[in-house]
């Protein structure tokens, strides 16, 4: 049964070029004729079918890159700002089809309309970044130890990009890759997370008007639809000098080992287990926001989201009150309805992984401050809608060591600032942290060398949520990459060193006499 018009989508599908059934391999401006196993994509807002999509072959895959090959040699010679005007056409076209975009995010995916327009905003920003940045591939000039020889060091073009993505956020992630990738004179094949085909199909739809208009050579825009099997051919395709993965630390460990066997390179984006920590000097009206927010925003589904609050023993009782209180009034629902927080999991297998750690949690001796649950009934035909649960842990718990993908909150007690920091780093992950206070010298702790080992550390803000200028990533199981801003962009380049001679003798570097 398809999806109903109730809040546009059969509309933004038309507008975004979708078909009820449509191909998994595309090089750019041409679809392949794709003759792999059907994927249904189905909402976890309503169980409905929103279209079907034919995976890539392996045959398709080999097309998509011989055709990427060859587009990189021309592309590669394109003027990195002339690169640059293509990725400002492209911020343009999306701001075109914001709307539809967006409202299919969040059906495919489950998060809310809002959250889908700013996860298509962040498309467009990284447009902007990347036309900046495109006059900006800044090398160094060195001084030579030599006589009448110059130093300096400049990037190149890497090659073929892999970007494998998952479903949380479909689109972000892609372009926060693609728009670097390519005014570094990059080209990209694209792996969408099976469970979310149909927003990269329609990236690709919008995008290929842009790479028409300006003549781009086929193939400096690729997508592959299709399981694990994609991902595992890029990884250990030596064509693809770079792979950059964003899932879990178990997909990560999995890419980085194939990776790395055969000395490429990789960038990984994987979990987080991020916490906020709660000063008594913390004021609790914004802490409350961020820490809400971080919980249940995506229904907890954001690498970022906040699985921790790490709470000053003279103020727990307080903050624990304010937050059962704010979670009493969350309404959860069809994420189009803007009346809703909370909208549904991706799927019933992240239901059931949101049940197992309830129990875990329980047999462990957590105790529910907001009891979970799964919700019943025709507004949840999809089973995919759950209770945002709050639980009383300690730090020992081997659950709390542990990222659920779910509106999960574990609530810690700590009685110094130190503590609080062991606590916050004592997990495998390093992604995203925060600190709530207005105390200057417990946030100029928080901040340096002996407090959050995170990737990510904030001061009077969540842990979810980031801007586009900022370099995006994490450490230890987090994976250690880096997208986005900053200079995230030199991943996607070849690093060189040169050195000149521009006298009439050769002296040797170290003083070293060679003479025959």
């Amino acid at each position: 049964m398809m999806a109903d018009d109730t809040f546009g989508i059969q509309q933004a599908l038309k507008d975004l070029g979708i078909k009820e059934s449509n191909q998994g391999a595309s090089t750019g401006k041409n679809w392949i004729s794709s003759s792999g196993e059907t994927i249904s994509s189905l909402s976890p807002v309503d169980g409905k079918l929103i279209a079907k999509v034919n995976a890539a072959t392996d045959e398709e895959y080999e097309q998509v890159i011989t055709t990427a090959q060859e587009a990189f040699k021309a592309w590669r010679l394109v003027p990195a700002p002339r690169r640059g005007e293509v990725v400002r056409q492209i911020g343009e076209e999306l701001r075109k089809f914001k709307v539809p975009l967006g409202k299919l995010v969040s059906y495919e995916m489950g998060k809310s309309y809002q959250e889908g327009l700013g996860e298509v905003q962040e498309m467009i920003d990284i447009c902007d970044f990347a036309v900046g940045l495109s006059r900006q591939l800044y090398g160094l000039t060195m001084h030579s130890e030599r006589p009448e020889h110059r130093m300096y060091e400049q990037y190149h073009p890497l090659g073929i990009v892999g970007i494998i993505s998952a479903f949380n956020f479909p689109v972000a992630v892609w372009s926060w890759n693609a728009a670097l990738a390519w005014v570094c004179g990059d080209v990209c094949v694209w792996k969408p997370s099976e469970k979310t085909p149909i927003t990269a199909i329609a990236c690709q739809q919008i995008i290929r008007v842009v790479l028409e208009k300006n003549d781009v050579p086929e193939g400096v825009s690729n997508l592959v639809i299709g399981d694990y099997k994609i991902g595992e051919l890029l990884s250990n395709d030596t064509r693809v000098p770079l792979i950059s993965a964003t899932g879990s630390t178990r997909m990560g460990k999995l890419v980085s080992k194939t990776v790395g066997a055969r000395l490429g390179k990789v960038l990984l984006e994987l979990g987080g287990n991020n916490a906020i920590i709660v000063s008594q000097h913390a004021d609790l009206d914004m802490t409350l926001i961020g820490a809400v927010f971080g919980a249940v925003g995506t229904a907890g589904q954001r690498c970022t989201s906040t699985r921790r609050l790490i709470i000053h023993e003279s103020i727990y009782d307080q903050v624990k009150e304010k937050l059962a209180s704010a979670y009493r009034q969350l309404r959860i629902g069809n994420p189009l309805d803007e009346k809703n927080h909370v909208g549904p999991l991706i799927d019933t297998q992240a239901v059931e992984m949101y049940q197992k750690t309830l129990e875990e949690i329980v047999k462990e001796g957590g105790v529910a401050v907001v009891e979970g649950g799964v919700l019943e009934g025709e507004a949840y035909a999809s089973a995919c809608y759950v209770k945002p649960a709050i639980f009383e842990a300690q730090p020992s718990f081997e659950i709390v060591h542990h990222e659920t993908f779910a509106p999960v909150l574990y609530l810690l007690k700590y009685k110094t600032l130190e503590e609080a920091i062991e606590i916050q780093n004592n997990v495998p992950q390093g992604l995203s942290s925060a600190i709530m206070t207005n105390n200057l010298r417990e946030s100029e702790l928080f901040l340096s060398h002996a407090g959050s080992d995170c990737g990510i550390a904030n001061v009077n803000i969540g842990t979810s949520g980031a801007e586009i200028g900022g370099a995006f990533g994490g450490e230890k199981e987090t994976g250690g990459g880096r997208e986005s801003g900053s200079d995230a962009w030199k991943v996607y380049m070849r690093r060189q060193t040169n050195t000149l001679n521009f006298g009439t003798k050769l002296p040797l570097a170290q003083g070293i006499k060679f003479e025959f």
